[in-house]
């Protein structure tokens, strides 16, 4: 059986099967979607530009609805058209393909196509590929239209595919890799699809669902409508062809492009109405059967032939910064959560040495709180963080434990003036390590033990996990509080690395305590914080109780929840806090995972290991009291 078939066969047999996703960033982090378009034939409207949306429905031209890229500065004929813009698999940038070619030099004058890419959106180089001078036997190269770029699974490589035509042959839809760099193309580019009727297709557009890609194209010359094939491997020559068209009007169309609405199950397909100036947008579920939408669309500009991705709430704020609101546009307005991803226990620090505030979560995401790793985020304002990196990875860097990193503790130690020492406290393999540092953000070193092993006496149930680190302002004594179905204290060596002996005491505050005590001091009273219930369920929250020592008795307070759901908002499962004081003020924030919103209350257990860190304000009544946290959007 030859490659082709075999491929074929696979593909009628295990067309449901899925294969790996892109690691694109955690769809629930995307606040708003990008368009990127151009607007006319004529040569000043050549170029590109942006729009903003909340919703996908609804669009706002950025800049004026001036041109964020210059046809003259990254073009070698003095007009770009069809935009595409991709973001990278691995989240560390995005591409940008255009075709190089201005309308008023004729639809056969071009034979260029243009790469670009940015790490932000807004700052972009760019490469202009001829492919008549790049490749040879070219002579009769007519014209290069719409690339696009899609990542090819199977070859991990970027694939850029456009629409050729040489001589007076039909119009076919060519590919080539682009090299690692994305400046150039490499190998000689080859047929991507040609249809079974030989006839010409342009303007390819792909999308991938289900290990499957969904392949777009416009047959040009004879229906000037939109069409679809699919394949499971881009590069085998192997398509199932469907019938019909996919356009919901008898006009003729081009340029189409597919988007996925984030957190939904629907697919919108828009493309553009050439003859009659207009834009149609259609929705699907199923990427085959498509419903005119038009009647929820907005716009206050005319697009020609672009693309839409789903932006962050990073992204979003700084185009909006780069490029100024639009008028009568809606901002917005989002507080939490403070970091993509996933991620959950979050620790926070702030740190004389740098002046920074410091977040240290657990890696969130891995089926049965798999993670084995450790990462870091700084930030000025407690806004706008910063991915330090991994400052701690099990496999590599502790030699005791290779599974299960949970719950983070941190504590900074001035030793003497300008030096400092930052303790990092951490669970592995449900025990308790400890590794040292001179900088908050590392390299840390692993003291080579686990510093709790072992239940402490008369303890028969629970987990050695989710540690704690107190400095008392009162004795300057130090202390770790740990324990799962327990609660647990013991005083610390002056070495920071080792418990005192005989200081070990139960202090389980009430049956409502589960895990994940966080001690600060505050007027004259210590406070003890705790999450109650199992981190899966919609009901963790946090309760406290107050003591005169750092090593209890505990005394429960009435109303003690102060942190807890708002089906209302979404929020669910809010639970595991650190608390912060801002220095010099009594200025309080507690800091805490909760469910991913939207779609972790729908996930089930998994809802678990699929959280989100955020940080709120905490008050205090006047007798010292905790008023119930308000957790926010």
């Amino acid at each position: 059986m030859n490659k082709k078939t075999l491929t074929f066969c696979l593909f009628l047999c295990g067309i449901l099967m899925t294969h790996a996703q892109p690691k694109n960033p955690v769809e629930k982090d995307f606040v708003g979607y990008l368009f990127t378009y151009f607007t006319g034939n004529a040569v000043e409207e050549e170029q590109v530009h942006y729009a903003i949306s909340n919703d996908g429905f609804n669009y706002a031209a950025l800049n004026s609805n001036r041109p964020v890229l210059h046809s003259k500065d990254i073009s070698s004929t003095g007009g770009v058209r069809d935009p595409h813009l991709l973001r990278r698999h691995d989240n560390k940038g995005f591409y940008m393909v255009l075709t190089d070619m201005t309308s008023s030099k004729g639809w056969d004058s071009n034979r260029a196509l243009i790469l670009l890419k940015s790490q932000n959106l807004t700052d972009w180089t760019s490469h202009v590929i001829n492919i008549q001078q790049k490749y040879p036997n070219q002579e009769n190269l007519k014209r290069v239209w719409a690339p696009q770029t899609v990542f090819d699974e199977k070859a991990q490589k970027y694939m850029v595919y456009w629409s050729m035509q040489h001589g007076d042959g039909p119009d076919i839809i060519y590919y080539a890799y682009a090299n690692a760099d994305f400046t150039d193309l490499e190998g000689t580019p080859q047929p991507l699809f040609i249809p079974k009727n030989k006839k010409s297709c342009i303007d390819g557009d792909i999308i991938y669902k289900n290990g499957i890609y969904h392949l777009f194209y416009k047959t040009e010359g004879h229906g000037n409508g939109l069409k679809k094939a699919m394949t499971d491997d881009l590069t085998s020559g192997v398509w199932i062809e469907q019938p019909g068209y996919k356009q919901q009007t008898t006009e003729a169309v081009e340029g189409s492009s597919i988007f996925k609405l984030t957190n939904t199950d629907k697919y919108i397909l828009m493309y553009d109405v050439y003859m009659k100036g207009a834009y149609q947008f259609c929705e699907s579920y199923d990427l085959d059967e498509f419903q005119i939408i038009d009647q929820q669309i907005n716009m206050d500009f005319h697009p020609r032939h672009g693309s839409i991705i789903p932006i962050t709430r990073k992204e979003y704020k700084h185009l909006l910064t780069t490029y100024g609101t639009p008028n009568n546009f809606q901002v917005i307005k989002q507080n939490n959560p403070v970091l993509e991803g996933y991620h959950a226990d979050p620790e926070i620090l702030y740190a004389e040495k740098t002046e920074k505030y410091y977040l240290y979560p657990t890696s969130d995401g891995y089926t049965g709180w798999a993670g084995d790793y450790f990462k870091v985020f700084s930030s000025d304002n407690l806004v706008d963080w910063k991915e330090e990196g991994t400052m701690l990875d099990l496999k590599t860097d502790v030699s005791w434990a290779n599974r299960n990193a949970w719950a983070p503790a941190i504590i900074e130690k001035k030793l003497k003036k300008n030096t400092y020492k930052y303790y990092y406290y951490y669970t592995a393999a449900q025990k308790i390590g400890v590794a040292v540092a001179e900088h908050p953000t590392g390299p840390f070193t692993d003291s080579g033990k686990p510093l709790v092993s072992t239940k402490p006496a008369g303890v028969n149930g629970g987990q050695e996990i989710d540690p704690d680190v107190f400095q008392d302002p009162v004795s300057g004594k130090s202390y770790l509080y740990w324990g799962n179905g327990y609660g647990a204290v013991a005083e610390l060596n002056e070495d920071m690395v080792s418990l005192k002996e005989n200081t070990t005491k139960i202090i389980t505050p009430d049956e409502t305590f589960r895990e994940g005590f966080y001690v600060f001091y505050r007027n004259g009273t210590y406070y003890f914080l705790w999450s109650e219930d199992d981190t899966r369920s919609e009901n963790y929250r946090v309760r406290y109780g107050t003591s005169k020592s750092p090593m209890g008795p505990i005394d429960i307070p009435e109303n003690n929840l102060i942190l807890t759901k708002n089906p209302a908002l979404g929020i669910y499962g809010p639970g595991h806090n650190s608390v912060l004081q801002i220095p010099g003020k009594d200025e309080w924030y507690i800091v805490y995972h909760r469910f991913s919103r939207p779609n972790g209350i729908k996930m089930g257990d998994a809802a678990g290991y699929h959280r989100e860190v955020c940080i709120d304000k905490m008050e205090f009544n006047e007798d010292g009291s905790i008023k119930p946290v308000v957790p926010t959007l």
